[in-house]
């Protein structure tokens, strides 16, 4: 069985499947023309994609047959078949795309240690590490408060603190901020 996961550059949606029979993930190559292009429509990163696909095979650029299909939750809320890439693949992907975003994009991709997930998740580990959890009320909203802050201090300037405004994010929304005043 397969494990799918959602990523966000820039509040835009990279969607990611594992393959456990290869030991690897891939990556919705659509999702990521969408967001180095920079397209708002589903359809128009598709065309795009179609476009630079045969563009690839006619410069024998192996990217643009290596890619394969797997099931992803389509914008319908389906599940469809997709064009996907492993990371190799998305990263040659992104250098098609000049400019800064395609740079900060692959940055962000790679895990670059200087990425917030990457701080965050080094801040997570040091946080585990230190005991302080132990001494915390377990689902209290202190708590969360203070693991929010250790996880995120730094790095937002709301880290710790209740939110008082409703967010969501690519059509999710999360809680109501009413719920914690």
């Amino acid at each position: 069985m397969s494990k799918i996961s959602i990523r966000f550059f820039d509040d835009r949606e990279v969607r990611a499947v594992w393959d456990e029979e290869n030991n690897k993930w891939w990556f919705s190559v659509v999702d990521v023309i969408a967001v180095l292009g920079d397209y708002d429509e589903y359809g128009k990163a598709r065309n795009y994609w179609k476009y630079l696909s045969a563009k690839l095979k006619k410069e024998k650029n192996e990217v643009g047959s290596a890619t394969t299909q797997m099931k992803l939750k389509s914008p319908d809320g389906k599940m469809r078949f997709a064009n996907v890439l492993d990371d190799k693949g998305i990263i040659a992907i992104a250098k098609e795309f000049p400019g800064k975003k395609a740079n900060r994009f692959i940055e962000w991709f790679t895990h670059s240690p200087e990425t917030i997930d990457s701080k965050s998740k080094t801040k997570a580990y040091s946080l585990f590490e230190s005991g302080m959890l132990k001494s915390l009320e377990p689902g209290s909203v202190k708590c969360l408060q203070q693991i929010h802050a250790c996880l995120f201090g730094g790095l937002y300037d709301f880290a710790g603190q209740i939110r008082s405004k409703n967010i969501s994010k690519s059509g999710f929304t999360f809680a109501n901020a009413a719920y914690f005043g």
